[in-house]
């Protein structure tokens, strides 16, 4: 059964003053949405502004989901009404790039689907690990017609280049763990089994180091590779627009027809179904 809508939460658990855990527990397929901005948003705010925090390590509660995609059934001015971020990007976005210059390191440990919103949140992280078995990460929202707006056009070309980053935006599929480190959407893939250990060992060698060197660090390398904001404010314009096209509103009408928002076949393999929409 279901949680009801007072339970469904983005956990923070301080394990140690200096790593904090952030869990994504959004029954029954982590869904993302503007009901969950103001719980994003709060947590975003505490990484920046605790003197002590140095690793923030995002994970997922909900067996077979690290985070998924947007929240199509939300009434479209429940987004649109939004005040914008402290960058003047919208909120999603927003937290995206303060989530990427923050003065922590930020890890995404991926077990299960990081699609859509789960894979722009893990692209904004500092570092990516995903389950060899259990990973799947992709932007599929051209399939159903829809332009990604939380800034993978601005990053992936930076991680794997031009050609794999279009290949993983207009070909909209799903891409498991061993592939994602090939092409450098993760650092890593690992099994399953050795996941959580690495993850943890990892996020407290780096706790356990100088915080000042560790932001300034940080700092640097964010110079050499992270995309301005100009960059990036132009993808949630164009996802709010092309969400309201009447192609795009009848391929996903036909996504709901089949499943979508709904545990099973259509969200567990959503990029095979997206690649169907245009034979039916």
């Amino acid at each position: 059964m279901s949680k009801p809508n007072s339970d469904r939460q983005i956990r923070l658990e301080r394990h140690l003053p200096s790593y904090w855990r952030v869990t994504f527990d959004l029954p029954p397929l982590n869904i993302f949405g503007p009901k969950e901005i103001p719980q994003l948003e709060a947590i975003i705010e505490a990484i920046e502004s605790d003197d002590r925090v140095k690793v923030v390590v995002f994970d997922s509660a909900i067996e077979g989901v690290f985070l998924t995609h947007y929240d199509f059934l939300s009434k479209l001015e429940e987004t649109t009404s939004l005040p914008l971020g402290q960058t003047g990007l919208q909120p999603l976005p927003d937290m995206l790039a303060r989530l990427s210059r923050a003065p922590v390191v930020s890890i995404a440990s991926i077990r299960g689907r990081a699609t859509g919103v789960g894979s722009e949140l893990a692209l904004a992280s500092d570092l990516r690990f995903a389950s060899r078995e259990k990973a799947i990460l992709s932007q599929w929202e051209v399939g159903a017609g829809l332009v990604p707006g939380g800034g993978p056009m601005a990053r992936l070309p930076r991680l794997m280049g031009r050609g794999r980053a279009l290949e993983v935006l207009l070909g909209a599929d799903d891409i498991n763990g061993d592939i994602a480190q090939m092409y450098g959407y993760v650092n890593r893939s690992l099994p399953d089994s050795e996941l959580d250990a690495f993850v943890d060992a990892l996020a407290v060698r780096i706790a356990s180091f100088d915080k000042h060197a560790i932001a300034e660090t940080k700092r640097l390398v964010n110079i050499a590779s992270l995309p301005p904001d100009a960059e990036i404010a132009p993808e949630w314009d164009a996802f709010i627009s092309s969400l309201q096209r009447p192609a795009t509103q009848a391929r996903i009408s036909k996504l709901m027809e089949l499943g979508f928002h709904q545990p099973g076949d259509v969200e567990t393999r959503l990029g095979h179904y997206v690649g169907q929409l245009g034979n039916s």
